[in-house]
């Protein structure tokens, strides 16, 4: 008899009151009435309402702690924190304070993670150390019979049939049992198992695993949205690393460092350096509008193009740069509008010379001076029936560095334009003497003091990227 059926069996003949009668919680995604143990079942009619009263409390508070429970998962958008949550979350319902979970996809499309509550990374490795079939997830992963549901070891030290691994870790980490709970759903199959562990000989109730396989069955659902979600990032970046260069040339007069940190959704920054004739080089940074595969998409084909037109007349950006606009306002780009940089690099004669559509200015920085280079006020391309800007040319001094950089790093800083650049100056100006070797380390440190909550946060707005170019 569930908790519905009891307000029916034990409600008042005639027009209950409405202020009176009860009310059970809605829970999204979840059916209120559960199936009692024979531990909590209803008492008989004569058994006194104070007590049938308390009986009821305590299944509402219940169903309330499982509702609060999935919204905070519901809450969480990384897979990472959606594991930790649903293994803590699991062990308050099943009365646990340790465990671990696998996530190990049936399809074989990854990713797999495991993740553990109260465990140490060497203690998980200990449990990874059992053989899988003498486990209870390990037999659920591997798809062996009888393995299907949850599955409870109330007491591991007493099982006489116990490998003698299993032994020897549960003894090493302290664990007398375990209830593993698999993660499925219809559509997806498996996901993986969460396996909480006890201190002592024990086993959940009946309405704890009710409890658990609900939230369960609720995480579950959770996790393949994340998974997808995972899985379509991962294919974006193995994209976007494919459509850039794998390493920057080698050239005498110059050493070269890129610094690349995108958004989770992948967004529409990209960088090149080519060697081209008489020990030249072109280098170009630039954007695209937006995010995810159409502004890869964009990124390919105007990074592809701006080599072409690179080779053909690199010696000039200013037509490199004119080609490009062509290109844009021919074929509709989808992105609409693109912002990009080129220069025309010398290193034997320390000279640059450049042209940029929209695109912020470089900046110079040595012992001597940290300052912007002057150039030209131009239109995005794709934003004008015809765009052509004069190109600026100037000549790095020996042991200098010049930073080309995208928008996207002064836009990270969140105030105003005007800020930023004084943001990035200072930065550039305050590198160590000693860094000013290496214009990798260079790169870093202006990332690091311009970029709030660090260079290395991944949930950042903007693409960020930083070229550094430095001069022997």
């Amino acid at each position: 008899m569930g908790v519905c059926d009891a307000i029916r069996h034990n409600a008042p003949v005639g027009k209950p009151n409405a202020m009176s009668a009860p009310h059970l919680p809605k829970l999204s995604g979840i059916n209120p009435p559960i199936p009692v143990s024979t531990q909590t079942s209803v008492p008989p009619p004569d058994v006194p309402g104070s007590l049938l009263q308390d009986r009821l409390a305590g299944w509402v508070s219940e169903l309330t702690t499982l509702q609060e429970l999935t919204e905070s998962l519901a809450r969480t958008s990384t897979l990472d924190s959606a594991l930790h949550e649903l293994l803590g979350a699991g062990a308050a319902l099943v009365g646990a304070r340790r465990g671990l979970l696998v996530l190990e996809p049936g399809d074989a499309g990854g990713p797999s993670r495991t993740v553990g509550l109260g465990l140490t990374h060497a203690e998980l490795g200990h449990i990874e150390t059992v053989p899988r079939r003498a486990t209870a997830h390990g037999r659920f992963l591997d798809g062996l019979p009888d393995t299907g549901g949850p599955q409870a070891s109330p007491d591991i030290l007493g099982d006489p049939g116990l490998d003698p691994r299993s032994r020897e870790v549960a003894l090493r980490l302290g664990y007398a049992a375990c209830y593993a709970q698999p993660l499925t759903t219809p559509a997806a199959g498996r996901l993986g198992v969460a396996v909480w562990l006890y201190d002592e000989p024990a086993e959940p109730l009946e309405r704890q695993r009710h409890l658990v396989g609900l939230y369960g069955r609720h995480a579950s659902q959770h996790l393949v949205r994340l998974l997808e979600l995972e899985r379509a990032r991962a294919d974006a970046a193995v994209i976007r690393e494919e459509l850039l260069p794998a390493r920057l040339p080698p050239v005498p007069g110059v050493r070269l460092a890129v610094r690349h940190r995108t958004t989770p959704r992948g967004g529409g920054d990209w960088y090149d350096a080519l060697p081209l004739p008489d020990n030249a080089l072109g280098l170009s940074v630039g954007s695209v509008n937006g995010s995810g595969p159409s502004a890869l998409a964009a990124v390919g084909r105007l990074r592809a193009a701006l080599r072409a037109y690179a080779v053909l007349e690199g010696e000039d950006p200013v037509a490199v740069l004119s080609d490009l606009e062509l290109l844009v306002r021919l074929t509709a780009d989808p992105a609409g509008s693109a912002t990009a940089l080129y220069a025309y690099c010398e290193p034997g004669h320390r000279t640059i010379l450049l042209a940029g559509a929209g695109h912020a200015p470089p900046l110079v920085t040595g012992d001597l001076r940290t300052e912007f280079v002057e150039t030209s006020l131009s239109a995005p391309l794709g934003m004008l029936s015809c765009w052509e800007a004069p190109s600026v040319e100037f000549s790095p001094l020996s042991g200098e560095t010049v930073l080309l950089y995208t928008d996207g790093l002064l836009r990270r800083t969140g105030g105003p334009t005007d800020h930023a650049f004084a943001r990035l100056r200072a930065a550039a100006a305050g590198v160590p003497r000693a860094l000013r070797l290496d214009p990798g380390a260079v790169a870093d440190h202006v990332l690091g003091a311009v970029l709030p909550g660090g260079p290395e946060r991944e949930d950042g707005p903007e693409d960020v990227v930083v070229l550094a170019v430095r001069f022997d």
